[in-house]
């Protein structure tokens, strides 16, 4: 069995309004063994779309590279734009050593509930995902049961948006279609992407992303 531990601590700049929610990086991130694509950072996989497709929409001029440098490019966005990143799973095990969600056993959950109490300024939570199981949202509606709370819906068109009360202030969330080849295939099954295509055959699911993270981020 292959432990899977979160490599990163949680990143909270001074003043964050937003939380980026994921799981865990790619199993490489845990053992050190990153390509030389990989940004050694939250999402810095060189397979995963979320910092490609931001690159696009604020014209970062980002580096793809395991260097200082393209970390500090991302932590900078991130603090300019008072965002955080805060996964929702700390560690797991796995019998086969791959990034599946699914493939996920014994998860333990960090305690993003407590980091919200904290971080009073926060009023929204970016989901990298929806509610299948073992993707963010599932596991945060998991994490709320612990403290009574849930989730109410707000909208249920593509992406998904949700609130729930904490204490005295109510926060969104919302589920962005994941920033990764798999969801490819669920992206070309909405009736919204094909109407898109249709009219731009040059459309494609890189572009629907930018469309809805634009809204978010």
């Amino acid at each position: 069995m292959f432990h899977h531990i979160h490599p990163y601590e949680p990143f909270f700049p001074e003043g964050a309004t937003k939380l980026i929610v994921g799981t865990l990086p790619p199993p490489r991130f845990t053992t050190g063994e990153l390509n030389e694509r990989d940004v050694d950072f939250c999402y810095g996989s060189s397979n995963g779309l979320l910092w490609p497709v931001l690159d696009r929409i604020f014209d970062l001029n980002l580096k793809f590279e395991t260097t200082h440098e393209a970390a500090e490019q991302r932590r900078n966005f991130l603090t300019s734009r008072g965002i955080g990143v805060c996964d929702i799973v700390g560690s797991c095990v796995r019998e086969k050593v791959d990034a599946s969600d699914l493939g996920m056993k014994n998860p333990k959950l960090r305690d993003i509930v407590s980091y919200l109490k904290q971080y009073p300024k926060i009023e929204m939570l970016i989901f990298t995902g929806g509610n299948s199981k073992n993707g963010p949202e599932y596991f945060f509606r998991k994490h709320l049961k612990d403290y009574n709370l849930r989730l109410e819906e707000i909208s249920n068109e593509v992406p998904r948006i949700h609130q729930f009360q904490l204490d005295n202030r109510f926060i969104k969330t919302v589920s962005l279609t994941a920033p990764s080849g798999t969801a490819n295939r669920a992206i070309g099954s909405l009736q919204l992407y094909k109407d898109l295509k249709s009219k731009d055959p040059k459309f494609n699911t890189i572009d629907f992303r930018m469309m809805q993270y634009r809204e978010f981020f």
